[in-house]
């Protein structure tokens, strides 16, 4: 029997996406589909918005009516909504996909709690190929060691409402934990003015905003007489989409509740 899946934000850019991941994927049903109260899509059907087939889910405008047809949520939405929709699913035994970002640490603890519960896969990024950077940084810096300067750029489209982005953000945790430093420390977030010369254990993020950039994502290793760049760009969202239906479907077959990411998705712990 398919995984029924209920999204959240299901009318936005990537939720559209979502549904369509959710559709192609033969391990998955949509069963579910809400967007925020008040939306101009609510009763529209999913599967129409999404570019779709009819699929005979109609947008709701609340979460709690719908959590018994479905297995597990599917949440790219705003850090207070996704909080209230975790709460919900911990209550309801229903399990859940998190690509949020923006959380704040009291956020990010509220998810941990509901995960004592059920399962949750919560991951700044779903892309296959920023999991393995996230792999390739961390060997990078446990061999360049202090001798490098690092700094991790990103871009994203005009649209984008926080900065840095959560995979630059989860890249320098990786970057911190593997040179043994505090990133709440010794992060910088851009530059301006006289600012004397670079610190050699501060990790330096800089942050590109305009058009229609789907994510690019650059850690920067800078030695003197060398220099070593670990880049990811994505073209199109669905390669995020893929990723968390694939998660979805995983996180279902998953005994027993626990907070995961895409690492443990992957197999690659």
């Amino acid at each position: 029997m398919p995984t029924r899946i209920g999204i959240a934000g299901a009318a936005g850019r990537m939720g559209r996406y979502l549904v369509e991941a959710t559709v192609q994927n033969p391990e998955l049903e949509l069963t579910a589909a809400v967007d925020r109260p008040g939306s101009d899509f609510i009763g529209c059907d999913a599967g129409e918005l999404a570019g779709q087939m009819r699929l005979g889910v109609p947008i709701q405008g609340a979460l709690e009516p719908v959590l018994d047809r479905v297995d597990v949520l599917i949440d790219f939405t705003l850090p207070e909504a996704t909080v209230a929709h975790a709460r919900a699913c911990g209550a309801a035994g229903v399990r859940m996909v998190i690509g949020t970002t923006g959380l704040s640490d009291e956020q990010k603890a509220e998810i941990a709690a509901v995960s004592a519960r059920v399962g949750v896969v919560f991951a700044a990024n779903y892309s296959v190929g920023v999991t393995l950077s996230l792999k390739l940084i961390d060997m990078a810096a446990r061999v360049l060691g202090d001798d490098f300067d690092v700094e991790v750029v990103e871009a994203h489209h005009r649209h984008k409402i926080d900065a840095p982005s959560g995979t630059a953000l989860r890249m320098g945790e990786v970057l911190a934990d593997a040179l043994g430093r505090d990133l709440k420390a010794c992060a910088v977030y851009g530059r301006e003015g006289r600012t004397g010369e670079r610190d050699g254990r501060t990790i330096g993020f800089e942050t590109i905003r305009g058009g229609d950039v789907v994510g690019d994502h650059t850690v920067m290793f800078l030695g003197l007489g060398e220099r070593l760049e670990i880049t990811h760009r994505a073209s199109s969202r669905m390669t995020f989409a893929k990723g968390a239906a694939r998660s979805a479907a995983w996180v279902h077959a998953k005994e027993g509740a626990g907070l995961f990411d895409m690492e443990d998705v992957l197999g690659l712990r």
